[in-house]
């Protein structure tokens, strides 16, 4: 049998490698155009900044290693430009010499990844201070221009993980950064809420955004000196970054008739194969599938690449694996936070027809007395059977492990329940006697069971609809006084059952605190008390200001 794999990065590389571990008798041949194999995109940004001290560091195994360790031939600066699946050949174009041969095969993968999308003015041009972060190449194109140029003004388009990362690496070194976005938020994929947190960050680290904007016109012939953009601001760039996401690369899948699915992807099963006999894909040319929905999505991570690769690579050379779904878990850094998040966000629930419970978790990562930093949750638990939906997570520190651990929980079909009776690590130097993740389960699991909770955005909007709500303050006089939710009434939590005549248990009624908990305790009282309709503002009234502050940006 003969494989031949196109492509020599996550997936390829991985499909290669466990085909090989299964068997000996297979003959193994991977093509890629590039340069180089099995590196890490992920880490390019880092490389660019200066925390990855060279190139090599992202680039460990070359051609002659795996040929070593695996007995697979790889051909680097490789273009397969036809594919004749009836005869089973390939048409490859050598780019260094020009010369083009014929290969033929048993089984074919493809892992022909993705390409960085360009979008216009930038497509219309070729610019040599314009780069996009894909590849190795790209890499030593930019440290190459860094270096030579020394830029100091830079311009990245696009706030997904890569222009972010981006922007935090030329903060880091001294240049002044405009991010372009032209969602009204960086981060697309998240809620706008908790998107809006790391906006702060960005700007608090003398970051210029530009939201809800696009570029619309270039000036410079053969450099872009000057861009103009749709809202009419006008901006000088050295240095320009394109980061507006990617598209799969699925040219030769369509040549030989492969089905491309919803998502714009190689459409694949469970085993990775195609609808075309002996034909594979993985990694970022294919497309996953939700393991809450179990509907397709697309979400290009080299950690998902690895997985799919592997899967393959068994499946060709006879065994059982098969690919689970994927939950879209992903984290970034940006400056000192860290940002994570995992299942579906509140729109993406609200989209797939969920009925749903919100909770705003503000709590510290590990003790406060040894240094630990607040970290705010925002996870989601379906009201029909309890069970976690997902989780977005923005703290200093400790953000990794609540993402996993949610990550693992909604992979086995937790329940909210489920979270708090987690035995989880404890010692004050790592989390807190009830951690994070065990609250977030405590708390959403109260709401689902008669103490509903109530978001920023809900109150407003139940506050407009219904004259009659009553909204109360439990913190102290001082607090109340420096910043409250409008139209609340001041009763500290120590008075509340005292003064609970002074309210109309028929009416309905919000308790909130600072962060949650007090909120929670005076809801307790009033539901005991009588009161027929009470909600607990999730997140207290830190999270309602800072809602606030986001619709007045």
């Amino acid at each position: 049998m003969k494989i031949i794999i196109i492509g020599s990065v996550a997936a390829g590389t991985s499909v290669a490698a466990k085909a090989r571990r299964n068997t000996e008798e297979a003959e193994i041949v991977v093509y890629d155009q590039g340069k180089d194999i099995s590196y890490s995109v992920c880490g390019i940004p880092y490389q660019i900044g200066g925390e990855v001290e060279t190139i090599e560091q992202l680039t460990p195994r070359n051609v002659a290693w795996f040929k070593k360790r695996y007995e697979v031939d790889i051909f680097t600066e490789h273009r397969v430009t036809r594919v004749d699946h009836d005869n089973k050949t390939l048409e490859i174009t050598d780019l260094a010499t020009g010369e083009t041969k014929k290969d033929h095969y048993d089984v074919l993968v493809l892992a022909t990844g993705a390409s960085p999308v360009t979008p216009p003015p930038f497509d219309q041009n070729e610019y040599d201070n314009v780069f996009q972060v894909r590849n190795i190449q790209d890499n030593r194109d930019i440290s190459a221009f860094l270096s030579l140029n020394q830029p100091k003004r830079a311009l990245v388009v696009g706030s997904g993980f890569i222009g972010l990362e981006l922007t935090e690496q030329l903060v880091h070194k001294g240049l002044e950064v405009t991010l372009v976005e032209m969602q009204n938020q960086v981060m697309p994929p998240m809620d706008a809420d908790m998107a809006f947190r790391v906006e702060e960050q960005l700007e608090a680290n003398g970051v210029h955004l530009l939201l809800g904007d696009t570029v619309k016109s270039i000036e410079g012939e053969g450099t872009a000196k000057r861009v103009v953009t749709s809202k009419g601001e006008s901006l000088e760039a050295d240095v320009v970054f394109l980061s507006v996401g990617v598209r799969p690369n699925t040219e030769l899948a369509k040549q030989i008739g492969v089905e491309i699915g919803a998502t714009g992807a190689v459409k694949v099963n469970k085993k990775m194969q195609t609808n075309v006999p002996d034909v594979y894909a993985v990694g970022d040319v294919a497309e996953s599938f939700s393991v809450i929905t179990g509907n397709p999505i697309y979400r290009p991570l080299g950690s998902t690449a690895n997985k799919m690769g592997r899967i393959a690579g068994d499946v060709i050379t006879g065994g059982n694996l098969e690919h689970r779904g994927v939950l879209g878990t992903g984290i970034f850094r940006i400056f000192d936070w860290h940002v994570g998040q995992t299942g579906l966000t509140e729109k993406e629930a609200v989209k797939e027809g969920f009925d749903f419970e919100v909770l705003y978790n503000i709590k510290p990562a590990h003790a406060e007395y040894l240094g630990g930093k607040e970290m705010t949750i925002k996870a989601l638990a379906d009201k029909k059977d309890g069970r976690i939906l997902g989780a977005q997570v923005i703290g200093k520190g400790g953000v990794d492990k609540r993402v996993d651990v949610i990550a693992t929980a909604i992979t086995f079909g937790a329940k909210a329940e489920d979270l708090f009776h987690l035995d989880l690590a404890y010692a004050p130097p790592f989390a807190t006697t009830k951690d994070p993740v065990l609250y977030t389960g405590m708390a959403l699991d109260n709401a689902l069971h008669g103490n509903p909770l109530i978001t920023p955005e809900k109150l407003i909007e139940k506050s407009n609809e219904e004259k009659s709500l009553q909204i109360i303050d439990t913190r102290s006089k001082k607090d109340f006084e420096k910043s409250h939710v409008e139209g609340a009434v001041h009763i500290p939590l120590g008075e509340l059952r005292q003064r609970a005549d002074e309210l109309d248990k028929s009416r309905p009624t919000v308790t909130y605190c600072n962060k949650g908990v007090t909120g929670n305790a005076a809801q307790n009282v009033l539901l005991n008390l009588g009161f027929t309709e009470v909600y607990n503002l999730s997140g207290g009234n830190k999270n309602y200001q800072s809602y606030i502050k986001m619709l007045n940006k």
